[in-house]
């Protein structure tokens, strides 16, 4: 009965008129950063952090959601017809969704990705209704050790799971973490490495730091690079899939979204992750694994759901615990803190109509993108005809504008830059930034709650191994860091992130 009844204060909050806006737009905006390649949700939601300043706490998450969950739809739209993914967890769908496209069958390729995501994302939407709470209520007994250790071991599966090598990846996570602790110390008040610049006694503005390492970054490596598109758009026919091609993909389907359920909870798995894993089993489990790049329409319906349900249950330690895990999340939780939001377990009792109302917007906003991606999709397609050398300019002012208006603060466009140049340094020398974000993000909960457990311990470590889920989680982490430097790991990560 309770669950019945915070999804009719969910949905209540998530039709009203203004959330039913911002949820389109939400929507509407990730398909067309999905499909315009060289852009990603990350970057775009980096861009757009400073808008949701201005508008209320619901209605700014649930916009931002819709652009996650909505570009995992559209990316899929140019992976299909050009062999270009719009986002990176679409590159497997591109390996068979063209060849399909360049047999005449572009329209059942993108009607199987668009139900395929769909039913992912309904089903993803419901496991985040249904076990959201009861990981709340298991996080709020939680103390400083365990918030300290769970924390570490979300900073080590960000490692574990980040593309190139370990070692780079860890170091991106000191780096977040050095850098997180410019500003003021909050316990004596004394100034922290801000090397007398009075701008920086609040610390480094995390939006700056995402627009630039994620967007201007990502802006400036596609005006370096020699990727081009593709002039030629292959013809999409008829929409409507064969009843064999239904029957084929109805297992994929259940299976990708199973997988991508589980991953997405994962710190460092999510859309990415989940598209591949989803590519490799239903190879495995083929009668005729032949098939898979030559067109396999299990191919395309099993990595579709997988990235879409790992999209949506990401959300769920964001919401219950405050742990992101992708920087997608984690700069959910950078929009939650900028409406002074503390994210964790009392959102769902303090604030549950945003909880419960983001939820059954998942739900709505699926079924805007159906109707969005397949009958728009001739719209979408002359958009690919944009040009970069017009787009990225008015993006990059179009952000430099949203910052600025937040403190009014010349210095904040200074740190764009700065982090904008750093983020290309991280891409020319093959290291991620996404472990840099997450540290840089976790940084502050995770020296606050070091520091709480050493005070309720009187200055003894031992607090972190006397309780049992704090050492249980220490010892995963351990496990975690050794197990992904094993040679065969090391194989086994380069083969998932063939695609870089």
């Amino acid at each position: 009965m309770d669950m019945l009844a915070n999804l009719a204060l969910g949905f209540a909050t998530a039709t009203s008129t203004e959330h039913l806006i911002y949820c389109f737009v939400g929507a509407l905006l990730g398909t067309l950063i999905g499909i315009l390649p060289g852009v990603g949700p990350t970057a775009t939601i980096a861009m757009l952090l400073p808008i949701t300043f201005t508008l209320p706490p619901t209605a700014s998450l649930i916009m931002l959601a819709g652009i996650y969950y909505g570009a995992q739809y559209g990316g899929s739209t140019t992976a299909i017809l050009i062999n270009l993914p719009g986002e990176a967890s679409s590159a497997v769908t591109a390996i068979d969704g063209y060849q399909m496209a360049r047999q005449g069958r572009a329209g059942p390729a993108l009607a199987i990705a668009a139900i395929g995501s769909f039913v992912a994302g309904t089903v993803a939407t419901l496991l985040v209704a249904a076990f959201a709470p009861i990981l709340t209520l298991v996080a709020i007994e939680f103390g400083p050790a365990e918030y300290f250790s769970l924390i570490a071991v979300g900073l080590v599966c960000s490692i574990a799971l980040a593309h190139g090598s370990v070692l780079r990846a860890l170091a991106m996570v000191v780096l977040g973490l050095l850098l997180s602790v410019i500003g003021t110390d909050v316990y004596s008040g004394l100034p922290r490495l801000n090397f007398g610049m009075i701008e920086l006694s609040d610390g480094i503005n995390v939006i700056a730091v995402a627009v630039g390492i994620f967007g201007v970054a990502e802006i400036l490596r596609n005006l370096g690079g020699t990727t081009t598109r593709s002039s030629e758009i292959n013809k999409i026919g008829k929409l409507m899939p064969t009843r064999d091609d239904l029957r084929q993909s109805v297992a994929p389907i259940l299976r990708g979204t199973a997988i991508g359920s589980i991953l997405g909870i994962l710190p460092g798995g999510g859309a990415l992750l989940s598209s591949f894993a989803s590519y490799a089993l239903e190879k495995r489990l083929a009668k005729h694994p032949e098939r898979f790049g030559h067109g396999a329409v299990e191919a395309v319906a099993g990595p579709e759901a997988a990235n879409n349900a790992g999209a949506q249950t990401s959300f769920i330690p964001m919401l219950t615990l405050g742990i992101p895990s992708n920087p997608v999340m984690a700069l959910m939780l950078g929009a939650m803190l900028i409406q002074g939001i503390a994210p964790g377990p009392s959102v769902i009792t303090q604030r549950p109509e945003l909880f419960w109302g983001l939820i059954a917007s998942m739900w709505i906003g699926n079924l805007m993108l159906l109707v969005l991606n397949l009958p728009l999709i001739g719209i979408w397609i002359r958009l690919l005809k944009v040009p970069y050398e017009a787009l990225f300019p008015a993006i990059i002012i179009f952000s430099a504008i949203g910052t600025y208006a937040i403190n009014g603060s010349a210095f904040d466009l200074y740190q764009i830059a700065l982090f904008g140049l750093l983020g290309y340094m991280l891409y020319r020398l093959k290291c991620e930034p996404a472990p840099l974000l997450l540290g840089f993000v976790l940084g502050p909960l995770l020296e606050e709650n070091l520091r709480r457990a050493m005070m309720m311990s009187r200055g003894n470590p031992v607090i972190f191994i006397d309780r049992p889920i704090s050492l249980g989680l220490l010892l995963a982490a351990a496990a975690l860091l050794v197990i992904s430097v094993l040679p065969m790991m090391v194989r086994r990560r380069k083969e998932i992130f063939v695609e870089d």
